[in-house]
């Protein structure tokens, strides 16, 4: 197999917006320091790299500045691109603390992936994390949305969740990256989402991912996936999905749609359209 680098939008809005990945498919992994200077090169804010192992493919993640165990949207562009080479199908991925599932679909309606997640919980923000977090971005207590409360949410990776009552506050988000990067990773978190909700399936979110070196990420479907199954779990309304329309704020629209089993803790489906950057 020839060696491929590939820049893939994940989560695109047509043809325009998604997260930017890049995806690295060889028959071996090019070693750690290797895979670190590429994601570095890259400069987005995740590469995938995958080599086949048995009859699946063996992935880990990389951010310019740390590895991270899952990336929703670099699976999905990862998804994609399988597709391309290898033809549509449902692709087993081995992660570092999981094993996962990509469905990746090319032809004439374009690219489009879905990704099955690693199992999801959720558990309570203390009191001083919440204090901390929302001093981080300048919300008080009054301005979160009480129907949905803060908590650390994972679907792969570690999350924190603030819901807001309004979109004016999720356009407002201002931090400082320094600050922000100690937070995330001291808590071991990889974005912390900011949410609201225009209705019970439709949310916008902001996901600010110091803790990668990014100020903020256009479309984050690990988080996605934590915040889906988080739902499932304080009984919300979700009818069996929701869309996220996520990156607007930057100018860099996407859409995520996430399916919710009944299940506790289950999987979720995390799905969207892909479009090439460049070859």
């Amino acid at each position: 197999m020839q060696d491929a680098l590939l820049r893939i939008a994940a989560f695109a809005d047509g043809d325009d917006g998604g997260n930017p990945a890049g995806v690295f498919i060889a028959d071996a992994h090019p070693g750690e320091k290797n895979m670190r200077r590429i994601a570095a090169e890259v400069g987005y804010s995740e590469t995938a790299f995958a080599m086949p192992q048995g009859g699946a493919w063996r992935v880990r993640y990389f951010s310019p500045a740390s590895e991270v165990p899952f990336c929703g949207h670099a699976t999905i562009a990862l998804g994609a691109a399988l597709a391309r080479v290898h033809g549509n199908g449902v692709f087993p991925l081995i992660l570092n603390e999981a094993e996962i599932t990509v469905e990746g679909r090319s032809g004439d309606a374009g690219l489009w992936a879905a990704l099955q997640s690693p199992p999801t919980h959720s558990t309570p923000l203390s009191p001083e994390q919440l204090s901390e977090t929302l001093a981080l971005f300048g919300y008080a207590e009054g301005e979160l949305y009480p129907g949905i409360a803060a908590a650390r949410i994972h679907g792969g990776g570690d999350h924190f969740v603030l819901c807001l009552d309004s979109r004016e506050r999720l356009a407002a988000m201002r931090y400082d990256l320094d600050a922000g990067r100690v937070l995330m990773r001291r808590e071991g978190l990889i974005t912390i989402m900011l949410a609201w909700a225009e209705h019970e399936r439709l949310f916008h979110t902001r996901n600010p991912f110091a803790s990668g070196g990014v100020y903020e990420d256009p479309a984050t479907g690990a988080a996605t996936a934590a915040f889906a199954g988080y739902l499932r779990d304080i009984g919300w309304p979700h009818r069996g999905s929701i869309d996220v329309v996520q990156g607007e704020d930057m100018g860099m629209r996407s859409r995520l749609h996430a399916e919710i089993t009944r299940e506790a803790g289950s999987s979720i489906r995390v799905s969207g359209h892909a479009r090439m950057i460049e070859e």
